[in-house]
């Protein structure tokens, strides 16, 4: 059963990061890959929010499958943002690689904090 809602989790995680991405990229023209970080500040919300949820009241095993490793796993993507800071670095933008290494890690961090402690006030 957990693994069938990972997978559901995932068949919508995986369209929205790129459905995401390219609406997002399309409104800027900078090299900036805005849409990744966008896709990848929205799971970390998901994840944090899903994890003060789980520490303040009781979420049920299934949803916390469909959310965390389905959904906001999905969503998120590593490999992007580390292909996409190293192309920045290779084409000479060194500036808006180390930004977008630098931001999207503490926007991250961030975001997940903020969103544990929003879910943990408003479930505890």
């Amino acid at each position: 059963m957990n693994w069938l809602m990972v997978i559901a989790g995932a068949l919508v995680g995986a369209p929205l990061r790129y459905l995401t991405d390219r609406a997002v990229q399309a409104r800027h023209d900078t090299v900036f890959p805005w849409g990744t970080f966008s896709v990848n500040i929205a799971a970390c919300a998901g994840l944090g929010f899903l994890t003060g949820a789980a520490t303040a009241t009781t979420v049920p095993q299934a949803l916390q499958h469909l959310i965390g490793p389905g959904l906001c796993a999905t969503l998120s993507t590593y490999s992007t943002f580390s292909f996409e800071s190293l192309r920045l670095a290779e084409t000479g933008a060194k500036y808006f690689a180390a930004a977008n290494a630098l931001v999207s890690v503490i926007a991250g961090l961030g975001t997940a904090y903020l969103a544990t402690a929003l879910a943990s006030a408003l479930l505890a």
